[in-house]
C-alpha cells in the first residue's frame, strides 16, 4: 500500500506540473513568446515527476495484486484498463511530442504536407491521451491517499474533472495547432 500512496502522490504532483506546463505552452503559442529557460523550468520537474510516477506505477502493477477481472465490477475495471492503456500510450506519443517542433520544421522545409498533418494528429492524440489518463486517475489518487472517502463525492468530482480536462484539451489543441498551422503550412 505504501508504494501505491507514493505513486498517487507523484501522480497528483505530476498533474500540478502538467497544468503549469500546459499553461506556459498555451501562453507561448498564443503570444509567440518563447523563452528556453522558462520552457525548461516548466518541463523538467514535470518530466522527472512523470518518470518517477511511471516507475512506481509499473512496479505497482507488476508486483502487487491489483487485478482487473472484467467479470467483477466491469465499469470500474474499464476505467482501470483505460487508465493503464492511456499510460502506456503516453510514452510513444511523448517521443513525438518532444520532437514535434523540429520534425515540423524539417517537414515544412521539405514541403511534406502529409507528414505535417500526421504530426498535428499525433499532438492531438498526445494531449487526449494525457488528459484522459489524468481525468481517470485524479480522484483515484485522492482516494488512495485517503483525501477522498465518499463514492458519491468521487463521482461528482470525476464529472467536473472530465469537463475541465475537456476544456483544457480544446484550449491546448486550438492554441498549439493554430500557431503550428500558421508556422508550418504556409
Amino acid at each position: 500500500m505504501r508504494l501505491k500512496k507514493i505513486n498517487a502522490a507523484l501522480g497528483l504532483l505530476s498533474i500540478v506540473f502538467m497544468l503549469l506546463h500546459i499553461a506556459y505552452t498555451v501562453f507561448s503559442y498564443l503570444t509567440f513568446y518563447y523563452n528556453p529557460l522558462l520552457k525548461m523550468i516548466f518541463a523538467v520537474p514535470f518530466m522527472v515527476l512523470v518518470c518517477l510516477h511511471a516507475i512506481c506505477g509499473m512496479l505497482t502493477v507488476f508486483t502487487q495484486s491489483d487485478g482487473t477481472r472484467m467479470d467483477l465490477y466491469p465499469k470500474l475495471n474499464m476505467k482501470t484498463i483505460l487508465q493503464r492503456v492511456s499510460a502506456a500510450l503516453i510514452f510513444p506519443l511523448l517521443i513525438l511530442h518532444i520532437n514535434t517542433f523540429s520534425l515540423l520544421k524539417a517537414a515544412a522545409e521539405r514541403k511534406l504536407t502529409f507528414l505535417i498533418i500526421l504530426l498535428f494528429i499525433s499532438e492531438m492524440l498526445f494531449f487526449a491521451t494525457v488528459l484522459t489518463h489524468v481525468s481517470i486517475s485524479l480522484t483515484k489518487g485522492l482516494v488512495t491517499l485517503g483525501i477522498l472517502t465518499s463514492v458519491e463525492t468521487q463521482k461528482k468530482l470525476d464529472r467536473i474533472i472530465y469537463i475541465v480536462c475537456g476544456i483544457i484539451y480544446i484550449v491546448a489543441v486550438c492554441s498549439v495547432l493554430k500557431t503550428q498551422i500558421a508556422m508550418f503550412l504556409n
